[in-house]
């Protein structure tokens, strides 16, 4: 699922994280569990969780007023 149809149901306690943290290697467990709780990718290896395009729209396309 892309990410733009997930990310406003994505707990803002992960998106700040996610912002803070772009192109991390490793997402800690409460964000895996956020992403997959707003309706996003259920990967079995975790640092696998995001694509490039979706570091891609975290870093440019998420607004911070969330």
């Amino acid at each position: 699922m892309e990410i733009y149809m997930w990310w406003l149901d994505l707990d803002l306690a992960s998106k700040e994280w996610l912002r803070e943290n772009l192109r991390a290697d490793e997402l800690p467990l409460p964000v895996l569990q956020g992403i997959a709780e707003a309706g996003g990718p259920h990967p079995d290896n975790p640092a696998a969780v995001l694509t490039p395009a979706d570091w891609d729209f975290i870093e440019t396309q998420s607004e911070f007023v969330d």
